[in-house]
């Protein structure tokens, strides 16, 4: 480990190089964002809204159970082997959603986008992680998070504009072979490995912020600690879960929403757009704040601005594409003070020897509030409509805020 140092300016290249594979990573994920709810509605003909959102929930089912076991994997053959999978898994995904000729094969390409997902985006948080050391650690997250939502919402602007123009399917869709092509070929011939950087901070580390000597733990002993046991730990889980609810939400319901409301195609795609953008750029700024502030500050009043975000669109004071926008900018906002805010806590509490376990495990419960989102969506949908899927996201983002509010101790050391 003679060359091997950590932090970000000594690894800026690597870092950088990360950040543009995450970018594409990111734009998987912002294809489906405006075009896929419309695509079961209008083009497969989907009355239930369940039926359509199970597109949302297969992708975070098995994104969740795939970022699980991202870490375990990660740790036995190594960051790049796992993030060159990931992308091989998303190769046939664009090409399924153009082409796909029944919603069961929508449903085929989610599952393959969660694995995909789960194994590359964990694999770009685990590694930028590895390589800036503890110094920058919410940095390096809010960086990181911007590039891959900046891209999720650009490309869902992008998508809408397409599809105002030359309809749902094909076209909106070739972006994301754009996007596989260059991920891989960055991923396999440009990407380097970071396990050493991990040993090296390990090496420097006597015992965990948890109190327990240096060990390498199992995979059961750190879901243990990860979703219940750590009061800290469990805190951070769940502030994680709802956050992703929102967004699972807010995936399946804006479109079909604010088309019911007489917002057009491309006023949709700037609502979809507005959301992942802000809480992408926004990060730039809340990850270093979450390095200067703490990580608990963050976590609390993002939690709270995004329930004002529900109110906005939840109490229809202002027109429908004003209070889509607006609602959606604080949305994002709340999402950019939370997100590198949890990364960070979980990476804080975790020694490195189990550290990609535990982000695993975080991710894990993380990711299946877009099924759950995106469940609780579809039934409160069907029977009393899709306010209030709105209405009832805003209550339990209220009530996780509490949690963390109460039971969360700040975990950076100062």
């Amino acid at each position: 480990m003679k060359n091997i140092q950590l932090g970000l300016k000594e690894n800026w290249q690597q870092f950088t190089l990360l950040v543009l594979v995450n970018m594409m990573v990111g734009g998987m994920v912002g294809l489906e964002r405006t075009i896929v709810p419309l695509v079961g509605t209008e083009v497969f003909n989907i009355q239930s809204d369940v039926v359509v959102f199970s597109f949302i929930i297969a992708f975070g089912v098995v994104k969740a159970f795939t970022n699980l076991i991202s870490g375990v994997l990660a740790d036995k053959y190594t960051r790049k082997k796992v993030l060159i999978w990931g992308w091989l898994v998303g190769l046939p995904v664009p090409f399924l959603l153009a082409f796909g000729p029944s919603w069961n094969w929508i449903l085929f390409a989610n599952i393959l986008l969660g694995v995909s997902q789960g194994l590359a985006w964990s694999m770009t948080v685990n590694m930028k992680i590895d390589l800036v050391g503890k110094k920058s650690r919410g940095l390096a997250m809010g960086l990181n998070e911007a590039a891959g939502y900046g891209a999720v919402g650009l490309t869902a602007l992008v998508t809408g504009y397409l599809a105002s123009y030359y309809g749902l399917r094909p076209e909106p869709f070739y972006l994301g072979i754009a996007y596989t092509i260059v991920g891989v070929m960055l991923s396999i011939f440009l990407v380097k490995d970071t396990r050493k950087h991990a040993q090296l901070e390990a090496a420097q580390i006597q015992a965990t912020t948890l109190g327990e000597e240096a060990h390498k733990p199992n995979l059961w002993w750190v879901f243990k600690q990860t979703s219940f046991k750590n009061k800290n730990l469990f805190s951070i889980s769940q502030a994680g879960l709802i956050n992703n609810l929102n967004d699972g939400m807010s995936w399946g319901v804006f479109p079909l929403l604010f088309m019911s409301m007489g917002v057009g195609l491309e006023g949709v795609g700037w609502i979809k757009a507005v959301y992942p953008v802000v809480w992408g750029v926004g990060q730039v700024v809340t990850g270093p704040l979450a390095d200067k502030w703490g990580r608990k500050p963050l976590i609390v009043w993002g939690m709270f601005v995004q329930v004002f975000g529900h109110i906005v669109i939840g109490m229809e004071f202002l027109d429908p594409l004003t209070a889509g926008l607006v609602g959606s900018v604080l949305l994002g906002l709340g999402t950019a003070m939370v997100y590198p805010a949890l990364l960070a806590a979980i990476s804080d509490a975790a020694h490195p020897t189990w550290r990609a376990s535990s982000l695993g495990v975080y991710r894990f419960w993380r990711d299946m509030g877009y099924a759950v989102g995106a469940l609780m969506a579809g039934v409160v949908g069907n029977f009393f409509g899709l306010m209030w899927a709105v209405h009832l996201a805003g209550i339990v983002t209220l009530l996780s805020g509490i949690v963390v509010w109460v039971r969360m101790k700040e975990t950076l050391e100062k």
